[in-house]
């Protein structure tokens, strides 16, 4: 006959272990000398991690489930040096998939688990990285579509359209910017004195040439093209911050997570989606690379170099194969 315990866990202790749970898939942004913050590895910042729990805490001793915020998935890079097509593919499967699983092992320390309302960006931005309105609402419906059809009920999606209302995506925009913008001086500033700052621009800046060169060809002046990268990564940012504003304004409760690496001391907290070489990339400016022990994200163009093959599912490219050849024992005799 089984009992319940005596000593049922407070709601400060469920809160910590949830805690715990998330910093495993910490996404942590390197120093300036391009190691990672000293202690990275080690415990978290007791302030940081207090401030985290308390959040958390809320939720727990509601009996609700913990709700988390996402700004992510807005569309495939239009680079195609380094992504399939224009649709989600593996990449968007397996990061989902480990989002509601996230989810599900939340359960095991609090009843009701977590919900996770990823904030698709697509809308917001688009126009600025060379993703027309069209292919953002194409990726997001086939995105909703992949949500429902694997029945992973603790995600749910929301865009620009929800929270003005309406589908004209310029106008929408507009108002995002008299609303929620900050100046582009104030940026700049912010770039030139803050270090988090500085990290996102450079790793934004970093995507968007990449990008100018794959578009305009090794012929173009790449002064020119960093330039003009420069431009669009800022004004990228400056409309992602206002974003920001706007998920907070909307869910004021919800705990902030990013898919970009963040310092230690950052109110947001950087997630790894999937196992990758670059702290940076993403399963929409990537392709999984299946090798028969486990999916890496990488660039396609990385993919194309090692001869990995396509793998098409449901009639459109999902990823790349490349088998390893050598066995465990030839491994353990190198």
């Amino acid at each position: 006959m089984s009992s319940k315990p005596t000593n049922p866990p407070s709601s400060t202790s469920t809160a910590r272990q949830v805690l715990e749970l998330l910093y495993r898939y910490r996404r942590i942004d390197a120093a300036p000398s391009g190691r990672p913050p000293e202690g990275a590895a080690q415990e978290p910042c007791t302030a940081c991690f207090e401030a985290r729990q308390q959040k958390i805490e809320r939720f727990v001793r509601r009996d609700e489930p913990i709700h988390l915020v996402l700004p992510a998935f807005p569309a495939k890079s239009p680079n195609r040096n380094k992504v399939l097509g224009t649709l989600p593919d593996l990449g968007e499967y397996l990061a989902l998939s480990f989002l509601q699983s996230l989810c599900d092992h939340v359960s095991h320390f609090h009843g009701p688990g977590a919900r996770i309302t990823i904030c698709s960006d697509g809308h917001v931005f688009g126009d600025v990285v060379g993703v027309d309105d069209d292919t953002v609402t194409a990726y997001r419906v086939a995105l909703a579509e992949m949500i429902r059809a694997a029945n992973w009920t603790s995600l749910d999606l929301f865009g620009l359209d929800d929270a003005f209302g309406g589908e004209d995506y310029p106008k929408l925009r507009q108002l995002l910017e008299q609303n929620y913008s900050s100046t582009l001086e104030e940026l700049r500033e912010s770039v030139r004195t803050d270090q988090a700052a500085l990290s996102l621009f450079n790793g934004i800046h970093r995507f968007m040439f990449e990008d100018a060169v794959a578009r305009q060809g090794a012929d173009a002046s790449r002064t020119r093209l960093r330039n003009d990268s420069k431009e669009a990564a800022y004004q990228t940012i400056l409309r992602s911050n206002a974003w920001s504003r706007v998920v907070a304004e909307r869910f004021p409760e919800a705990v902030r997570l990013s898919i970009h690496p963040q310092p230690p001391h950052s109110e947001k907290f950087g997630l790894r989606l999937l196992p990758t070489r670059d702290g940076w990339l993403t399963p929409w400016h990537g392709v999984v690379l299946d090798d028969g022990v486990a999916p890496l994200l990488v660039r396609r163009w990385e993919a194309e170099e090692l001869d990995a093959s396509v793998v098409s599912r449901n009639g459109r490219p999902s990823h790349f194969v490349r088998p390893q050849l050598t066995t465990h024992s030839e491994e353990r005799q190198a």
